[in-house]
């Protein structure tokens, strides 16, 4: 039986995307047995994307595709029997081009989607308690700024995972030095939406240097050697890192704000 479910720390969310009234799964349900979960790597930029999908109606959505891994993404797709309709971005990167333009003309019937507060061209412009459906299963989405303007978290409260694009990575955190970058913010869109899940829930990041491929709330806010920190000790962490200038960056940003198109 669907219930509603409100969660008092994001916000409830009113309406899916499609219009109808959202509806969330009693967290002592099971639907995991009908939920479909792919990692994706690229090793030139570290970036993650994620294929979910629901197993029996075969909608699915993509989570930061990569422009060079579009016809990968696309071909795993058809092999897999699923039909995507959303092709979302955590938010505009800055180190690689985003694969969803070049997703919508390969699997037709896909739409894009990312922060209104980003400033890309998108389909669908997500905010704060939005929920993107596909086939039983839901992703909130959650602003959490603080790296970009439009940084988005997609929730999965059934599976207890979340998606936390670069605001928060394993044992780190995304760049504030540049494009809209708050180190404030960051920290408290982390420690407002982030921390305040379940410690159990696993947390899948944009990126990763190191080999690891997931981590947990609790591992996060017992071992993040940035965000464990008092804010102004964080804020000092962040002005002093001294990292070189982003070698991606005055491509990938004009492209991702035209969904990857030139």
């Amino acid at each position: 039986m669907l219930i509603k479910l409100t969660i008092s720390k994001l916000g409830a969310a009113k309406v899916a995307l499609n219009g109808t009234p959202v509806r969330y799964l009693s967290a002592a349900m099971d639907k995991g047995n009908n939920f479909f979960f792919r990692q994706l790597f690229d090793t030139v930029s570290s970036t993650y994307t994620y294929l979910l999908g629901d197993t029996k109606t075969r909608e699915a959505v993509l989570i930061d595709p990569v422009l060079e891994h579009a016809q990968r993404d696309a071909d795993l797709v058809n092999q897999l029997g699923f039909s995507l309709i959303y092709a979302l971005n955590t938010h505009m990167h800055a180190d690689h081009i985003t694969g969803t333009g070049k997703l919508k003309a390969l699997l037709p019937g896909a739409r894009s989607g990312i922060g209104k507060a980003s400033g890309a061209q998108a389909d669908v412009y997500l905010e704060e308690g939005q929920v993107v459906t596909f086939g039983c299963h839901q992703l909130l989405a959650a602003s959490t700024p603080g790296h970009t303007n439009g940084c988005m978290t997609y929730i999965c409260h059934e599976q207890g995972i979340a998606f936390t694009g670069d605001t928060l990575l394993i044992r780190g955190c995304g760049r504030t030095d540049f494009q809209e970058g708050s180190s404030e913010a960051l920290y408290n869109s982390v420690h407002k939406k982030i921390f305040t899940l379940p410690d159990y829930y696993t947390l899948y990041p944009a990126h990763d240097y190191k080999g690891q491929t997931a981590t947990t709330v609790a591992e996060e806010k017992k071992y993040n050697p940035r965000l464990t920190k008092p804010l102004d000790e964080f804020v000092d962490i962040m002005k002093n890192l001294n990292l070189p200038y982003p070698k991606m960056i005055d491509k990938a940003i004009p492209a991702n704000k035209v969904c990857g198109l030139f």
